[in-house]
């Protein structure tokens, strides 16, 4: 559906005027911006601790100043209002700065999947205009650095490379921007109904589709949290997600500053580890994909605690198992658990089923539909409400997302229960989830079958139990050679294509099943591997 659209610094959004005052005397969307809230928070509370990162605490006064500090050298270089700034980095405290620095400075933040690797991140950097990005030196073994410097060179205009923790090694050191600058200019007044976030997302055209988020649709999104998961002044959650996600990123960034929270960060998902800092810290929330659920909970039984602190988990992603839930229910002292549906678009579609008397559907059930309005629209999940995108980067991505009426088009099919309870029951889109990260299986198709051993492919989704799903590849070979996973890795990684994509199986066809108009059947095919596959 094409929209009326509007011009935000040099930005192309769909014009929600009809729906904005509504959401304004709601008090989803408001006239500050996080910015402004930090900037008061420096001064009435400075001390309050915002982010913790392992020993390092950072206190609301010392955010403030590290991202005025950045802010001031983003706007020396010409990256203010609508310019985009791209960060790819673990969940680290510097990232918050980062973070605040862009909208102080107005600019859209860009968050980037570490794991990603040189093409996707050279199509991101192309696409968005981004004119700076930060890395790390080195994180899990991987010179960031290094690959930028592959990646440049592919760029009609190289963007400039800030690296954190590490040598920079002929880019600029993160810590040059944390000096004062010399001549500081007047910060701008940024319009809370402009782009603060572009993110990319899988689609099923195999191209990622930036999603523009503003200042306002995050804040209903953040307004939403807090007043459906017991969110109150002093709360902790525990980010294991990546700050890369929209949901990393609302716990890390937005929450502290918004709801009084602090974020405790953890920069690798280590199951046993999480336990422990949340018994330490006192963590009240934490949320994730099945995968953190099911590790905490085996971390949890064996060291022998119930993680009294926490409040609330909430689990979302793809397979998450109603067991799963009642387990958690039971193991947690009393912790609320449930399961939530949503997607970068529209993110927390339901909120879960927290109260008590909820526990079933907590378990059987995707949650409650929160501030969207939700229509199933010949069964597909169709949703508009305040937190939802503002468009994305291409309009073109558009044409097919939203029905006349403005809804966006979750690309998921459910069934609505009496009470607003939403059970999601498959999937409209070929998406594949796995921990979280959505792969796009037409990107991988179409590369390998650029391989000459491979005549036709099909990437399905299957379900797994420690990653919720797995790619498995199934291939008609081209001639005698029958190619294997380790096969796939190699052509894939040579290509620059991230690990978390590569198929973990592959099933040898002399065919594959199509429809009378040559598509493959790709439900047939699942039903057909049904639960014959093992890890």
């Amino acid at each position: 559906m094409t929209a009326p659209r509007i011009e935000a610094h040099g930005w192309s959004l769909r014009s929600v005027d009809v729906f904005a005052q509504s959401w304004r005397e709601h008090g989803w969307w408001c006239d500050e911006t996080a910015g402004d809230v930090a900037r008061r928070l420096a001064q009435a509370e400075p001390d309050r601790i915002v982010v913790i990162d392992g020993q390092v605490r950072v206190s609301g006064a010392h955010l403030y100043r590290d991202a005025e500090h950045i802010a001031q050298h983003l706007l020396a270089r010409g990256i203010g209002p609508g310019k985009v700034l791209s960060f790819m980095l673990p969940n680290w405290h510097e990232a918050a700065a980062i973070y605040l620095a862009a909208t102080l400075a107005g600019a859209v933040a860009h968050p980037i999947v570490p794991q990603l690797r040189d093409r996707e991140v050279a199509f991101m950097l192309a696409d968005s205009g981004s004119r700076i990005l930060f890395v790390p030196a080195d994180f899990r073994g991987f010179d960031y650095g290094a690959m930028m410097d592959r990646v440049n060179a592919s760029l009609a205009q190289p963007i400039e490379t800030v690296v954190l923790r590490g040598d920079p090694a002929g880019h600029t050191a993160f810590s040059a921007l944390l000096e004062a600058s010399p001549s500081p200019k007047p910060l701008p007044c940024v319009d809370p109904d402009s782009v603060k976030m572009l993110m990319y997302t899988s689609g099923t055209t195999g191209r990622p589709k930036g999603v523009l988020h503003s200042h306002n649709s995050l804040h209903a999104l953040i307004r939403q949290i807090e007043r459906h998961w017991h969110v109150a002044p002093g709360d902790r959650f525990i980010v294991p997600s990546p700050i890369s996600h929209i949901g990393g990123s609302i716990y890390a960034f937005e929450m502290p500053l918004l709801c009084g929270t602090s974020a405790v960060l953890q920069a690798q998902w280590d199951a046993e580890g999480a336990a422990r800092l949340i018994d330490a810290e006192r963590c009240t929330h934490m949320a994730g994909a099945t995968p953190f659920l099911d590790g905490l909970l085996g971390a949890a039984q064996a060291s022998g605690t119930r993680l009294p602190s926490l409040k609330v988990f909430i689990c979302g992603g793809a397979s998450v198992p109603p067991a799963l839930i009642r387990r958690a229910q039971q193991t947690f002292a009393k912790a609320a658990v449930s399961r939530v549906y949503g997607s970068t678009e529209v993110p927390v579609l339901t909120v879960g089923a927290l109260e008590t008397g909820e526990e079933d559907k907590a378990a059987e059930t995707d949650g409650r539909i929160g501030i969207a309005e939700v229509r199933l629209d010949q069964g597909e999940v169709t949703a508009r409400g305040a937190q939802m995108l503002r468009g994305y980067l291409h309009a073109v991505d558009e044409a097919d997302a939203f029905t006349s009426g403005g809804y966006f088009r979750m690309g998921d099919l459910a069934r609505e229960e009496p009470g607003g309870y939403l059970v999601v029951t498959g999937r409209a889109k070929d998406i594949i989830i796995r921990n979280g990260e959505n792969i796009a299986p037409k990107e991988i198709e179409d590369l390998l079958l650029d391989h000459p051993a491979i005549a036709d492919i099909a990437i399905v989704g299957v379900p797994d139990a420690r990653t919720g799903e797995r790619a498995c590849a199934i291939i008609v070979p081209a001639g005698d050679e029958e190619p294997d996973c380790a096969v796939l890795a190699n052509f894939l990684g040579e290509r620059g294509i991230a690990k978390f994509k590569w198929p973990e199986q592959v099933v040898l066809r002399d065919e594959l099943p199509r429809n009378a108009a040559g598509k493959v059947l790709k439900h047939v095919l699942q039903a057909q591997l049904g639960g014959n596959l093992k890890p």
